[in-house]
């Protein structure tokens, strides 16, 4: 049997990221790290001194609430970069698209192999970060491999939809706007840092709406065995749309990409 196509157009991603890998995979590791010394417990020791934290947050500490959050925020975030500016150079700038085009491989292919990338790096930073939470013995549990699964998938919800769009950009002028009233925005509301219950009603319905508070509720309730059958169903369910109608959308930006 051959390999799978895609398959294929994923390994030229491993090529070159082999020649940058440790690097990498270290930063993957030593960020959560010192993000969760500082603001885990740091920040959470002022927290944990109110009078109401224990309601808040569901009887979890503050290191507790953030730690496995940061699963799912991780992946947001290296999986949306992945998915603007290394889309639009592979048509625009470096035309890796068109030179993989010429081969027997097809646009869907091709797409298909991006989309295999970006899972992939979504995999190895959650993986950073869970390594970090199994250091400490509030977050250390085997609820974290669960969650590594689900913090990919968060990342493939949002790859997914961004590479349609970048893939059908000329320009990277909208990324910065993406990364700073879209993802940051998210990264602050999504439920990582303080329940959604504490905003606005009309906040909390967005976050709702958003696949980062469905990731999060995901990491945080596998990591402290509290995962739910129908909430989980919903979560998932949610997730894998939108990684799924993204992906739809992303193929159809690169077949017009690399058939005009």
């Amino acid at each position: 049997m051959s390999t799978p196509a895609s398959i294929r157009a994923w390994e030229a991603h491993v090529t070159l990221y082999r020649s940058v890998w440790k690097s990498n995979v270290m930063g993957s590791f030593v960020q959560p790290l010192l993000y969760l010394l500082g603001m885990g417990l740091g920040v959470g020791a002022l927290v944990d001194d109110g009078n109401q934290n224990e309601t808040l947050l569901d009887g979890l500490t503050y290191f507790q609430f953030l730690a496995p959050a940061l699963l799912a925020t991780t992946a947001m975030m290296i999986a949306s970069n992945e998915a603007l500016w290394p889309v639009l150079g592979g048509f625009k700038w470096w035309k890796k698209f068109h030179s993989e085009a010429a081969t027997p491989l097809t646009p869907n292919e091709i797409a298909g192999g991006v989309a295999l990338w970006q899972i992939t790096k979504s995999f190895i930073a959650v993986f950073g970060v869970a390594a970090v939470l199994l250091i400490f013995p509030d977050t250390r549990s085997w609820g974290v491999l669960l969650a590594i699964v689900f913090g990919t998938l968060t990342g493939a919800a949002f790859a997914a939809p961004i590479s349609a769009w970048s893939a059908s950009r000329e320009t990277d002028h909208s990324f910065p706007t993406i990364n700073r009233f879209v993802i940051v925005p998210l990264f602050l509301f999504g439920g990582a840092f303080y329940p959604i219950s504490q905003l606005p009603d009309w906040m909390e319905t967005v976050a709702i709406a958003t696949p980062l508070w469905h990731g999060v509720e995901l990491c945080r309730n596998s990591v402290y065995d509290r995962l739910e059958l129908w909430p989980t169903v919903g979560h998932i369910a949610y997730l894998v749309a939108m990684a799924a109608v993204g992906w739809l959308l992303a193929a159809r930006s690169f077949r017009r990409r690399l058939t005009q």
